[in-house]
């Protein structure tokens, strides 16, 4: 399951790659069709970037949101869920071998 959301993924962020060198294309064919300076030409593709780098960002965080309700549906826990609890362990072995230690110091075994 999770490697078809990375692909997923994957798939979207390599056609908003095509999609960036497909606007490069695009204002060239425009600047050459309508006869467009140097400068307004890089205007259009400066939009055109912006615009494919805006939409880009929103798909990451679309995908995040999913790969996030997938990963709870399945019953994943998330880093920092996994992080808090490795360190509630780690807390309580420590509280368990302080207990252990005063119980072997309260009965002492006869030799």
């Amino acid at each position: 399951m999770i490697d078809l959301i990375e692909k997923s993924l994957l798939t979207g962020l390599g056609a908003l790659t095509l999609t960036q060198q497909k606007a490069e294309e695009l204002a060239a064919e425009l600047k050459r069709k309508w006869n467009l300076t140097e400068e307004k030409g890089q205007e259009l593709l400066k939009l055109l970037s912006d615009t494919a780098r805006g939409n880009q960002r929103k798909l990451e965080e679309i995908a995040r949101e999913e790969v996030r309700r997938a990963c709870a549906d399945i019953g994943l826990v998330s880093k920092d869920e996994l992080n808090r609890l490795a360190k509630k362990i780690q807390h309580l072995e420590k509280e368990l071998g302080k207990l252990r230690r005063v119980e072997k110091d309260d009965n002492p075994r006869a030799c």
